[in-house]
This record gives structure tokens, sequence and C-alpha cells, in this order.
């Protein structure tokens, strides 16, 4: 019988291996995307700076986005969907409102403080009136989702008795979201204006403290004084805390 020849064949190179390669070098270029952006705002972001950032060529980013303008818009996608991530994997007990929308209010006001260059961004894409983020095709499904979180907190609150039925969790939305970002985004001008040290882990606290008496009363039903914890208690122990000049400048007087 004739022998055989072993014959092997030639190793292919996977497709998976390359869209994998693909995909890592994309997101290397969003991840320096975020920061050059939120350094240099959207004008002084740079595709060279965002290139050189990445260890990557101009070229890749045209071919990955497009364009500038379509990476930055890939980038605030990014940063809402991060946000929306993290507030799914909060497992909030919608039967207990009072406390899911207290870890909610938590969860929003920790996020932005934790993530400031969420806030710059946001900032960034502000004073472009929006005009990138409006081509998003994605955006209104970050917010659908966030409002539909409080959505079911309130429906849970109104048929246990506790909260009001006549707000809107879009409105609440609005309340939670910008408490959080203007204390955030503002924190260095207030700090001055005010005379307080705004980022102290105190004055954090107690702004939190205020925000959670805020909304709760908001929502409540009764809005009576022993249905949620005063806080002008302890607002008084902390503008004590503080040094004369500030508490002169933060009194009103009244």
């Amino acid at each position: 019988m004739p022998e055989r020849k072993a014959t092997s064949a030639k190793p292919q190179r996977r497709t998976g291996v390359r869209e994998a390669a693909a995909q890592a070098t994309r997101e290397s270029i969003l991840r320096a995307a975020t920061k050059v952006f939120a350094r240099y705002g959207y004008d002084g972001g740079s595709v060279e700076k965002i290139s050189q950032a990445a260890k990557s060529y101009d070229r890749m980013i045209y071919y990955y986005f497009g364009s500038k303008e379509g990476l930055f818009i890939a980038v605030l996608e990014g940063i809402y969907r991060r946000m929306d991530e993290a507030e799914a994997a909060l497992a909030l007990d919608a039967s207990r409102p009072v406390e899911a929308l207290t870890a909610l209010i938590r969860f929003v006001l920790g996020y932005y403080r934790r993530n400031p260059d969420f806030v710059t961004l946001l900032n960034t894409e502000n004073l472009h009136k929006g005009r990138h983020i409006a081509k998003s095709l994605r955006a209104r499904e970050y917010s659908s989702q966030a409002i539909s979180i409080i959505g079911e907190i309130m429906a849970s609150g109104v048929a246990q008795g506790l909260f009001r039925a006549d707000v809107a969790a879009r409105d609440l939305y609005l309340l939670i979201a910008s408490t959080g970002y203007f204390y955030m985004s503002n924190r260095h001008t207030l700090t001055a204006f005010l005379g307080e040290p705004l980022e102290t882990p105190e004055a954090v606290a107690h702004w939190e403290d205020f925000v959670i008496e805020t909304v709760l009363r908001t929502v409540d039903v009764g809005a009576s004084d022993e249905s949620v914890e005063p806080s002008h208690e302890k607002a008084t122990k902390w503008q004590k805390s503080q040094a004369p000049q500030s508490q002169a400048r933060s009194s009103s007087g009244t």
C-alpha cells in the first residue's frame, strides 16, 4: 500500500480575532477622546491630540467614526450609556418607594461627584447648544430608561398611598438631575461666591440630605413635618462650623 503523505492545513486567522482587535482600537480611541474633549473642549480637542492620546492614527478615527463630530457624539452617547448601566445595576426595590427613591437620589448626586468628566462634557455640549447630541439616535434611550425607573417607584408610592399622583416622573427626574448637576458644575464659582467650601465631606453630605428631604417632601402625599427627617437642624450645625466670614456671606438675615 502506498504511503500517504501527511498534509497540514494552513492555520487561518479567525474573523473573531480581527473583530476583537477592531473593537479594542475603537474603545481605545473613545477613551482617549473622552479625556481630550473633557480637557480641551470640542473645539480644542483636535483629531491629532486624540489619535496621539490613543496611540493610534488620524485615519483610524475617520474609519471608525466618520468625523470629529461623529466621534464626539459617540463620546456623549458613551457617558450617558455608562450612567444608565450604573443606574440599572442599583437593584432598587420599588415595593419600598421611599427607600428606593432615596437610594436613587444618592446615586445620582454621587455619580456626578465621582465622574467630573461627565459634567465637563455636558457643559461643553451645552455651550454648543446641544447640536451634537441632537443628532444622536440613542440619547433618548438612556433618558427613557432613567425616567421609567422613577415612574415605577412613583407608581408604587402612589399605590401605597405614600406619594402624590400628580407628580410626573419626568419632572422628578429633572429635579433630581438638576440638583446634582448644578452643584457639581458650579462648585468652584459657588465656593467663591458664597464663601463656603462646597467640596468638603460635610458640605456634600449636607447638600445630599437637603436634596433628599426636598424631593421626598415634593412627592409626599401628606407633606407633614414628621414624614421626613428634617435637615434644618443639620444645616444649622453645619453653618456654625464654617468660618465667620463664610457665615456672614451666606446668611440671608431671615
